[in-house]
């Protein structure tokens, strides 16, 4: 994979002297959100890794102390990485900022939260590949842990942001991101950069609809900066999910989550794109329903203005009735959403609802893409059968 090229900063051409006030700001709202004690939601402390090591603490791009990046604790191989770095013939860009982390062989990085007891949390980062073909990060907190598989790019830039959720248990919690990989270059290795962290809202029923977070306005944190974003990974059915209400059920692929600041969005100011085609499905099970009774699952699609174009459809399933709704999108937003709806007899107490994109899609650049789907306050009891 190319990775584009990012320029340094201006603000760090003027050497030593004009970076003194830009680590200042820094060092000020880091002291400032670490004195508060529980975090809050945006950027953890150095959570851009824009305060690094000291030089004596480097070995070319290695960082040697445990402690040498401040507000985190690291073990195994990890570099300490600029924007516009070089390796061999490739250049190493940072999203954000002038500065990422590379886990290497084994390597972790870790920080300790201060979190709210029950309350469920999500968090979000930037990683791109570097060399390894099947590349994927462990992500753990507390007793919870994930593996996240980043083996598919879904950006020009070659960097993707990721979520991932945990219910607090206690007071504090560290967060770990952990490369398990074993290559014959030690260095090679994920780049990570801006590490979020939002409180998630119990998703709660609204009157006539019996889906939660139907509209997928509460999901996880989406860098303002950023365009592209949020992927929720595929999870275990009973993991907790970045997007309350909803699981991600696949081997290795994902959804995006996006917001209106950035795409077209059909309803609200979040919805969510199918990126994967087939391979990725969103699943929530329905509570209440009664078997026997007829009901009708309403949805919107549209394209997400990001330059996806073609014929899409959409499949939605719900008890034994599937629907497919069609849509020619131009990729640039302008065509109005469209609804569609399925009804069907409920045979369980509980009713799975599922939505996939009936087929593959990519971008002029080669990236994937797809339709976004926004349910809203569509699913609900509209008569009894017989």
């Amino acid at each position: 994979m190319e990775l584009m090229r990012r320029e340094p900063q201006s603000s760090m051409a003027g050497g030593t002297g004009s970076r003194c006030p830009v680590l200042l700001l820094l060092l000020v709202s880091v002291a400032a959100r670490v004195a508060s004690g529980i975090v809050t939601d945006g950027l953890l402390p150095n959570g851009n890794f824009e305060l690094g090591p000291v030089k004596s603490d480097l070995n070319g791009t290695r960082v040697m102390g445990e402690n040498s990046i401040p507000n985190w604790e690291i073990s195994g191989f990890v570099e300490y990485i600029g924007s516009g770095q070089t390796q061999d013939d490739m250049i190493l860009p940072v999203p954000e900022g002038a500065y990422a982390v590379r886990l290497g062989n084994d390597a972790t990085i870790r920080q300790k939260l201060s979190v709210t007891r029950k309350t469920t949390y999500s968090i979000t980062f930037c990683a791109a590949r570097t060399c390894a073909h099947a590349e994927r990060l462990n992500v753990s907190v507390a007793a919870e842990s994930g593996v996240l598989p980043i083996q598919t790019v879904y950006t020009s830039t070659g960097w993707d942001s990721y979520s991932y959720a945990f219910r607090a248990r206690h007071s504090t919690a560290w967060l770990t991101i952990h490369n398990p990989g074993h290559e014959d270059d030690p260095a090679c290795g994920p780049l990570i950069d801006s590490v979020a962290i939002k409180a998630l809202n119990p998703p709660r029923l609204t009157k006539g609809n019996m889906l939660r977070n139907g509209d997928f306005e509460e999901g996880p944190f989406i860098f303002r900066d950023t365009a592209w974003g949020v992927l929720v990974p595929p999870m275990d059915e009973d993991d907790v999910s970045p997007l309350p209400g909803w699981t991600v059920m696949s081997d290795t692929k994902a959804v995006k989550y996006v917001d209106a600041a950035h795409h077209a969005v059909p309803r609200g100011a979040r919805a969510v794109e199918l990126v994967a085609g087939r391979e990725a499905a969103l699943v929530q099970e329905a509570r209440g329903t009664v078997p026997g009774r007829r009901y009708r699952l309403s949805f919107s699609v549209g394209d997400a203005g990001n330059g996806c174009e073609g014929s899409m459809a959409v499949e939605a399933y719900a008890a034994r009735e599937t629907v497919r709704a069609t849509y020619e999108s131009r990729g640039n937003g302008s065509g109005s959403s469209k609804r569609a709806a399925v009804e069907f007899t409920a045979i369980a107490n509980l009713t799975r609802v599922v939505f996939q994109s009936y087929n593959h899609h990519m971008k002029p650049d080669g990236t994937l893409c797809g339709s976004v789907v926004d349910v809203s306050l569509y699913f609900g009891r509209w008569g009894a059968s017989g």
